[in-house]
C-alpha cells in the first residue's frame, strides 16, 4: 500500500496542534541508519488507511513530496481519546536484508464446516487474533490462516498447529499457547464423533 507525506519543518506542540487544525497529521519515520524524519499526512487519508487490515501488517511504501519512495512498516498510532481524530502516527524504515518483527493478523477458516460446530454445536473462542512473527520484508504475509476444519468439540488449536509461510517465524514460540477453543454449550465437551440427538 502507498501513502502521501510531506516534510514537516516546524515541531513542537503548538506546531502539531495547528497542522490538526488545517486537517494534517503529524508523524514520524526512524530507523535504519538514516536521520528519524518529521513528516505531515493528510488525516482523512491516513484515517480510511487505515481502517484497512492490510495497512497494518504490510510493507508500506511512503511517497514523500519532493522526495524518493521509502519502504515503511508502521510501528503505532496515537488516537484522540474520544474523537474519531488521528493523533500522531510512527512508521519504521524497512531494510530488504534485515529481519523484522512485527504482528500479522489471523484469518480463521471452516469454522462452519467443523465437527465442533456441526456435530457439537460448540462456540468457537478466538483466544488469540494476532501472533508476532520475525522474518525478512520480502517475506511478510499480509495476514495467516488459521484451518479450523478438523477442530472438535471441547478442543482446541495451539500455536504448533499453525503452519507458517516459508521463511516466516515466531518471535516467541509457545508450542502450547491456545489460540482457538470450541466451547461446548453447557460446559461439557461432547463426542465429536456423534451427531446430536434428535
Amino acid at each position: 500500500m502507498k501513502f502521501n507525506a510531506t516534510l514537516r519543518s516546524v515541531q513542537g506542540t503548538s506546531a502539531s496542534r495547528r497542522l490538526r487544525r488545517a486537517g494534517r497529521v503529524p508523524a514520524i519515520v526512524y530507523g535504519g541508519t538514516a536521520a528519524p524524519l518529521n513528516i505531515e499526512l493528510d488525516h482523512n487519508e491516513i484515517f480510511h488507511a487505515l481502517r484497512k487490515e492490510q495497512f497494518h501488517a504490510s510493507i508500506l511504501t511512503m511517497a514523500l513530496e519532493g522526495g524518493a519512495n521509502e519502504q515503511v512498516l508502521l510501528r503505532s498510532v496515537q488516537w484522540h481519546p474520544f474523537k474519531q481524530q488521528v493523533l500522531h502516527v510512527d512508521f519504521q524504515r524497512v531494510d530488504a536484508n534485515q529481519a523484522l518483527h512485527t504482528k500479522v493478523p489471523l484469518h480463521f477458516v471452516n469454522a462452519e464446516t467443523s465437527p465442533a460446530v456441526k456435530l457439537s454445536g460448540a462456540i468457537i473462542s478466538h483466544v488469540v487474533t494476532e501472533v508476532e512473527v520475525t522474518c525478512l520484508p520480502q517475506s511478510l504475509p499480509q495476514f495467516i490462516e488459521v484451518d479450523l476444519g478438523n477442530l472438535l468439540g471441547g478442543g482446541s488449536i495451539h500455536q504448533k498447529d499453525i503452519v507458517l509461510p516459508k521463511g516466516v517465524t515466531f518471535t516467541h514460540p509457545n508450542d502450547e499457547q491456545v489460540i482457538v477453543s470450541a466451547v461446548v454449550k453447557g460446559g461439557a465437551a461432547d463426542d465429536a464423533e456423534e451427531a446430536p440427538a434428535a
